[in-house]
């Protein structure tokens, strides 16, 4: 789903990286949009608010809207779905024929399957049967098993699974069996960590706000006082911690696989945040009157400190952070739920005035686009890459417009060889390094080499 996403940005607008990341960021903002209608429905506009303002700015929603893979577009999808099932068990008061609903959970978790494969079956199915544990409503789930909705999944899903398994003889095993039971199974893949791995990724990805995620706790009651709102709070809960249950469990373990988790767990803290700060609980004013301090905090960080940014930015971190950490510490003192408003906003503010400067220092760390621009065009034809970061890689390649091949003692001649800091020492090891042209971050020193003498013959055969 994604690739067709970014074919279709490169027919329309051109090939760019800003044009790879746009199904990615497009994504994004229609998540974010689903789940603030749904709070709309289930609250009114002071909930749709609350997750307008937590949802975006979040680490985990911000990092995977601006890259260009699967991840947000999976995450999306599936979001999308599981709220069409909370339409069609009657959890949310909406205008929607319930075969509507039914239709849209069937067509959403047929894309989301197009987005990253069977997976999305396994934390829907993992989700809805979390949520039947927790509440014994085990008849009203079977509605999501309706012939519509399988239909509908069926028609968005197979065709192209079809087409894919004539076309490729070892597709199914591969993408199936491989790609997806043997990566969850075995350690086949590389990206073996710990069981407890996803809580701090979690806890990453809920920045700035992971703090206001023990209000749930303390504000559980309150949420669940009806039937109704009970079961809501605990859907969202189910749909919030089986992805991180479950890929913990996994022998293979990236940042992205719980990103399906983010915007569950937001609502839950946008669910709490406004009752929370209404209720005038010394623990809530307090939570928010720290954060109120911190401000102030990042206020002098900016002025004291040798930060690298200009003037004028710098002038409008420091009365952004400095004006809205008085107003939140003075509305929490003064028991006043607009302190938690203001919080949020000058959240967003701070971020939106570091992402001037802040990106482009991090760039050549998590980018290859400033590495890329190190080689000149008409040497991309002999460049090569030495153990690099398969991420990395594939940047290189899209930034180089052809496909990076690995160094190795038997390519004659002299050649550019990008690397990590870490390898240059190997690589120096069975080739001559020429010139140093960049070492921009650890993850790309760029080199220009020889194979050392003895090495090759004049046919490019190892002796």
């Amino acid at each position: 789903l994604y690739y067709w996403g970014a074919a279709l940005c490169f027919k329309l607008f051109g090939v760019s990286d800003v044009t790879a990341r746009l199904p990615s960021a497009l994504s994004a903002l229609l998540a974010t949009l689903a789940l603030a209608w749904l709070a709309l429905r289930l609250e009114g506009w002071e909930l749709a608010r609350w997750v307008l303002l937590l949802l975006p700015p979040t680490v985990g929603m911000i990092g995977f809207s601006h890259s260009a893979a699967p991840d947000m577009p999976f995450g999306a999808t599936l979001s999308l779905a599981i709220i069409s099932a909370a339409v069609a068990l009657g959890l949310v008061s909406a205008q929607i024929p319930r075969y509507a609903s039914l239709l849209f959970w069937g067509f959403f978790l047929g894309a989301a399957v197009l987005a990253k494969g069977p997976a999305a079956v396994i934390l829907a199915g993992g989700a809805m049967l979390l949520w039947v544990a927790f509440t014994k409503r085990w008849r009203d789930a079977l509605i999501l098993f309706h012939p519509v909705a399988i239909a509908a999944f069926l028609i968005t899903a197979l065709p192209w699974y079809i087409l894919c398994a004539r076309r490729n003889s070892d597709f199914l095993r591969v993408f199936i069996i491989e790609h997806n039971f043997n990566r969850y199974l075995t350690p086949e893949f590389r990206h073996i960590q710990p069981f407890w791995y996803y809580l701090p990724i979690t806890v990453a990805a809920l920045l700035p706000w992971v703090v206001w995620l023990c209000w749930t706790e303390r504000s559980e009651p309150q949420v669940a006082a009806t039937e109704p709102g009970r079961a809501m709070y605990l859907f969202m809960a189910a749909w919030g911690l089986f992805p991180v249950l479950f890929f913990s469990l996994s022998k293979s373990k990236l940042p992205g696989y719980i990103l399906p988790a983010v915007p569950a767990l937001v609502f839950l803290m946008a669910l709490t945040a406004g009752r929370m700060l209404k209720s005038q609980r010394v623990f809530s004013r307090y939570a928010v009157g720290s954060t109120g301090v911190f401000y102030l905090i990042a206020a002098g960080w900016a002025i004291f400190s040798k930060t690298g940014l200009g003037g004028s930015l710098v002038l409008v971190f420091v009365l952004v952070a400095a004006l809205g950490g008085l107003a939140v510490i003075f509305l929490a003192l003064r028991r006043k739920p607009t302190a938690g408003l203001i919080c949020a906003v000058v959240v967003m503010l701070l971020l939106a005035t570091l992402g001037y400067v802040g990106m482009e220092k991090l760039d050549p760390a998590i980018s290859a686009r400033a590495s890329a621009t190190q080689i000149r065009p008409s040497r991309a034809a002999r460049t090569y890459s030495f153990k690099m970061q398969r991420g990395w890689e594939y940047q290189l390649d899209f930034y180089l417009h052809r496909e990076l091949t690995e160094w190795n003692a038997s390519i004659p001649g002299e050649a550019i060889v990008v690397t990590t800091k870490q390898n240059l020492s190997e690589l120096k090891k069975s080739a001559e390094i020429i010139a140093v042209i960049s070492e921009l971050s650890p993850q790309a020193a760029i080199v220009e080499v020889r194979p050392l003498a003895g090495n090759v013959t004049g046919g490019g055969k190892p002796q």
